[in-house]
């Protein structure tokens, strides 16, 4: 048993590694080609797009992706340049489809590399109890797309070791960035100076409204199931 767990631990170092490994190489091969430097730039990023014509949105699109797949490159001057480009609801749209198929992507690469190794190093464990339910997960994925503090690719990435469903994972992950998409691409359609930090702001403030109500219920059931279980000792004294 011990040799077992050992040698999934190793199983998942190793996997690890490679991935990083992988992005490593990918991040430098942008960085090279001057790619980032374009990225990190919403106005010149937008008039690249545009120039693109049809290519543009297919682009726009893969470049979200990449981003949300490889953790130092940033995600947001990609959404302020595609609202500066193809205005709020294409925008929006792409912004969506990139960063959604991004988190899928990184997700898949999670459950596929390390899921199974989990499963064997932590059993019945790797559940977390009612923390580990689908909804629980769901409502947990909802929540950190909402908010641009938490890290975006490490949700993915830790999302797919965790036994949520993986429509689940897409659903919610698609809800939560509907709001944060459309708000970086109206920015973006207004594309200034201050755009990048007004937007981020913006998102932050949704975020914190969005997510009270859900952090409120949460302490509400865990008051509740808290006194439940005194009431309980209570009487079996």
């Amino acid at each position: 048993m011990t040799n077992t767990r050992n040698g999934s631990i190793a199983n998942i170092l190793l996997l690890i590694s490679l991935t990083g490994l992988a992005i490593f190489i990918l991040y430098q091969l942008l960085q090279s080609l001057g790619v980032l430097d374009v990225v990190a730039d919403s106005d010149r990023l937008s008039n690249w797009i545009a120039e693109l014509g049809y290519f543009g949105p297919i682009t726009l699109i893969g470049l979200m992706a990449v981003a949300i797949i490889v953790n130092p490159i940033p995600s947001a001057p990609i959404a302020l340049a595609a609202g500066a480009a193809y205005g709020h609801a294409w925008g929006t749209l792409y912004v969506v489809t990139g960063a959604t198929l991004g988190a899928v992507t990184a997700f898949t690469i999670a459950r596929l590399l390390g899921y199974e190794q989990m499963q064997r190093i932590f059993g019945q464990r790797l559940h977390l109890g009612w923390l580990g339910s689908q909804n629980a997960l769901t409502g947990l994925v909802f929540v950190s797309r909402l908010l641009p503090f938490i890290s975006f690719d490490l949700v993915s990435y830790g999302a797919g070791l965790t036994v949520i469903k993986a429509w689940r994972f897409t659903c919610a992950t698609v809800a939560g960035l509907l709001p944060a998409g459309f708000l970086l691409a109206h920015f973006g359609g207004e594309l200034t100076a201050s755009s990048l930090s007004r937007a981020i702001f913006a998102v932050l403030i949704l975020g914190v409204l969005t997510v009270a109500p859900f952090i409120v219920r949460v302490g509400v059931n865990w008051y509740r199931r808290r006194g439940d279980l005194i009431d309980k000792e209570t009487g079996n004294h």
